[in-house]
């Protein structure tokens, strides 16, 4: 059982906030929904939809995951969760900042084979920052877990982590049906937007956002 204080109505906006990033991340199209419309193109099929987002949805989980569980386990220790929630804040900036300056994306992702989607997944998430995207609101979230030990924290992470990516998963895939349906690839390449700095700018927010309630 998760602490009654997880599921109290104070959290409910926190709740909120995490299915949101999970559809903003589900919407936007570095997180890998575009495979899905080729492969189903390809197929001629629209099981090929689902069927390409569930592996993606799981490297996006465990990406988030892999985030979130190290400082959320950190909560254990009570007398210093103001401290690591604001050094948190102060990452999520800083990266954000990073990734308006440089908005390259890395080159081994390049050399990740189409068939390797968990993996694809899992290493886009993580270098595009996703999970740090939510890690404040998160830590809001998770922290009173943390206090009553390991186990509950990781039960947090978990519920935290699911909730996120089935919202993605639900936003990436009416994206990708509606470009396989009536779009077409060629449509989506002729109305392209670069996402790269609201990406960016959207990590700066929620970091400043968890340093602001932290203090």
């Amino acid at each position: 059982m998760l602490p009654e204080r997880l599921n109290s109505p104070e959290s409910t906006a926190l709740w909120l906030t995490v299915a949101a990033l999970g559809a903003w991340h589900g919407l936007n199209p570095g997180m890998g929904w575009p495979l899905a419309v080729a492969n189903g193109l390809m197929a001629r099929r629209a099981a090929a939809l689902p069927g390409t987002l569930l592996p993606l949805a799981a490297g996006h989980l465990l990406a988030m995951a892999v985030v979130l569980l190290p400082f959320v386990a950190l909560g254990t220790l009570l007398a210093w969760q103001r401290e690591i929630r604001i050094g948190a804040g102060l990452l999520v900036v800083a990266y954000g900042a990073w990734r308006l300056i440089d908005r390259r994306h890395p080159r081994f992702l390049a050399r990740v084979r189409p068939t390797q989607l968990v993996l694809w997944s899992f290493l886009m998430a993580t270098a595009h920052g996703a999970g740090l995207m939510l890690l404040p609101f998160a830590l809001g979230l998770c922290m009173p877990a943390a206090s009553a030990g390991l186990p509950a924290a990781g039960l947090a992470v978990a519920g935290v982590a699911a909730v996120h990516t089935g919202a993605m998963f639900a936003t990436g895939l009416v994206a990708a049906w509606a470009v396989y349906r009536w779009l077409g690839l060629k449509a989506l390449a002729r109305s392209w937007i670069d996402l790269d700095a609201v990406w960016g700018a959207s990590l700066v927010l929620a970091g400043a956002a968890s340093v602001a309630v932290a203090l």
